[in-house]
């Protein structure tokens, strides 16, 4: 298990942010904004900038991190003008994992229909009918592709989209047959909005090698009220699950990265500040043995 963070969530100057990793001795940078530029938008000659300098600070990028195939719906179609764009998008992501070393790329999935299945009579009433069956002829263009370039694709679990639990990321995977090219991008946090609990349910979708990547921060949801709140470290509804999270994730050899998101303000929309209140409490659960 290795240790990183969303290098935005600190700052997008990714320069600072480095600075910012280096005082808490954290090693794996995921990037998904640098500078005002979402990855997969940069210049040539600005990923071999962003490459040099992060090789010169001794800081690997775990993952790429766009938000591919976010804001697409279940009306949309392999091959039409939104999908075109998002894989296009893709194609470019993973040019850059190559100059940058990246090993995996992050994709989404399109905006969450509320009830997939049901019976006894929900199937009839309830269910967005087809929903689901359009989400893996979306995607399997992206695999295809990974397969082609040698990339690891990670689909992240969203708390507004279609893959939003450790179930349907999996259910996902084994109906693509992608298991070699996908994997999850399990975040606990978001799949709180669907109640999945983190431990053991959630990780137990996935441990048999299926997780390739973990966002960490936490959270208190309210469903009926619609309403999300990112909590420090430690404060939200996950607190009592993040060390037998970690337990379970050093006992089972998990050798991938845990990248801290820093989503969190103290009520003062300063990032950084929230990323310092936090990081403590997750290197003490999270390092590694």
């Amino acid at each position: 298990m290795k240790l990183g963070v969303i290098t935005d969530g600190i700052s997008r100057d990714l320069n600072h942010a480095l600075d910012v990793m280096g005082e808490f001795g954290l090693t794996y940078a995921e990037l998904q904004f640098v500078g005002d530029t979402e990855v997969g938008d940069h210049s040539a000659q600005e990923i071999k900038n962003i490459d040099s300098l992060l090789r010169a600070r001794g800081k690997p990028v775990s993952c790429l991190s766009r938000h591919i195939f976010a804001g697409t719906t279940s009306a949309n179609r392999p091959g039409d003008r939104l999908h075109t764009q998002h894989m296009d998008a893709l194609k470019r992501v993973i040019e850059m994992a190559h100059v940058v070393g990246s090993p995996l790329v992050r994709i989404m999935t399109p905006k969450k229909e509320q009830i997939l299945w049901g019976r006894n009579g929900a199937e009839h009433w309830n269910v967005a009918k087809g929903a689901w069956d359009q989400v893996a002829p979306l995607i399997a263009p992206a695999v295809e592709l990974a397969r082609r370039e040698g990339v690891t694709l990670v689909v992240e679990t969203g708390n507004g989209t279609m893959v939003n639990s450790n179930y349907t990321a999996r259910k996902l995977i084994e109906e693509l047959d992608a298991a070699d090219v996908l994997k999850v991008l399990w975040d606990p946090a978001n799949n709180c909005w669907c109640h999945e609990l983190a431990y053991p349910d959630g990780y137990d979708e996935v441990k048999a090698g299926l997780l390739g990547h973990i966002h960490i921060k936490d959270v208190l949801v309210d469903t009926p009220r619609a309403t999300l709140e990112v909590r420090e470290m430690g404060h939200g509804q996950l607190g009592p699950l993040f060390k037998p999270m970690a337990d379970a994730l050093r006992s089972d050899g998990y050798a991938g990265v845990v990248s801290f998101e820093s989503v969190y303000h103290p009520g003062n929309g300063d990032f950084e500040a929230g990323f310092r209140a936090c990081i403590d409490l997750f290197r003490e659960i999270f390092e590694p043995d």
